[in-house]
């Protein structure tokens, strides 16, 4: 039965609600139902369900593996906000915002001791190697935070740095997903290996978009306040594509907000953002995004599955490359 990636983001909200993983003390569990709570867009699940519908319409494992990865992915994201002092998520206040710091590392630790019950639960002849994916993938998101946090301090962050510490941070766990939703939906390893590599550029175009609508994205539509990246002084994109192409003085304009505490962050986006306008830089990144994603495409093409199955996979991509604008 071929489902709408609507019917199975709806399946596995109603499965990942029924999960009881909480017991006392309540002061501990209730910021993780907060951040695990009905809501987010469930990206990572629908992926990985998706995948395993191109080859089975079995999903009693994949839902259980698909729970373990978005408890380990809104962990990450927990840690992340703490990280960034970021004051939303989704459109609602992060968890140390909403409580505090040390609930939101506590909550996070638990979390990471959660996730691997249902990845354990998985059955069949791929469950090792399922669980070794998900967990090395893991691994690999918390090695790309770490560059993340080292370019902070860094003026030299070439742009293939950056391309691979997002491969780290996002996309490997989008190519994880679907790659574990084959394998559990019987699809052979080149099937799996394909749709790995199609994962991982999909991922690349989607956290360069994600980058561009911190900057450009309507805060309504996006989820939370535009500009975050600028005040935390990322190295994005945007930014390293910026000082490769800046002047002098335009150097000095990005130093000079780099160092900016004053009290109007408002005016450090608004300096820095009119610096990649005068660049281009917007342009530049699109240009990226869209052939990353014509490349996604191409792999996608070469799956032995049913053009019909690929076609919902397709479509539910493209509408998340949309999604902010």
């Amino acid at each position: 039965m071929l489902y709408s990636p609507d019917e199975i983001r709806e399946r596995f909200e109603t499965f990942f609600q029924s999960l009881d993983y909480s017991h006392e003390p309540d002061t501990l569990y209730e910021p993780v139902r907060y951040i695990l709570s009905p809501g987010g867009k469930r990206i990572r699940p629908v992926l990985l369900l998706l995948a395993t519908g191109m080859f089975s319409d079995e999903m009693e494992n994949s839902l259980r593996a698909a729970a373990g990865i978005e408890i380990l992915h809104n962990f990450s994201l927990l840690h992340d906000d703490l990280m960034d002092n970021a004051d939303m998520r989704r459109g609602i206040p992060t968890v140390h915002k909403r409580w505090n710091r040390n609930s939101a590392i506590l909550a996070g630790d638990v979390m990471s001791m959660i996730a691997p019950r249902y990845l354990s639960d998985i059955e069949g002849k791929n469950r090792k190697q399922v669980m070794d994916l998900v967990l090395d993938t893991f691994i690999g998101v918390f090695d790309g935070q770490q560059y993340d946090m080292d370019f902070e301090t860094r003026n030299d962050v070439t742009s293939e740095e950056y391309i691979e510490m997002i491969r780290l941070k996002t996309s490997i766990v989008l190519a994880a997903c679907l790659k574990a939703g084959a394998l559990l939906g019987g699809a052979s390893e080149s099937d799996a290996s394909l749709l790995y590599r199609f994962g991982e550029k999909v991922g690349l175009a989607f956290q360069l978009q994600d980058d561009l609508l911190d900057v450009y994205g309507d805060p309504a539509v996006f989820g939370k306040k535009i500009g975050g990246d600028i005040l935390c002084n990322k190295k994005t994109y945007l930014y390293i594509s910026a000082r490769a192409r800046a002047n002098a003085a335009m150097h000095e304009e990005l130093d000079r907000w780099a160092l900016y505490d004053g009290p109007d962050p408002q005016s450090k986006i608004d300096g820095v953002k009119a610096v990649y306008d005068a660049l281009r830089v917007r342009e530049q990144s699109e240009s990226l995004i869209g052939a990353l994603f014509a490349e996604a495409m191409a792999v996608l093409d070469e799956v032995s599955a049913p053009a019909e199955r690929k076609t919902v996979l397709k479509e539910y991509v493209n509408s998340l490359m949309n999604r902010g604008k």
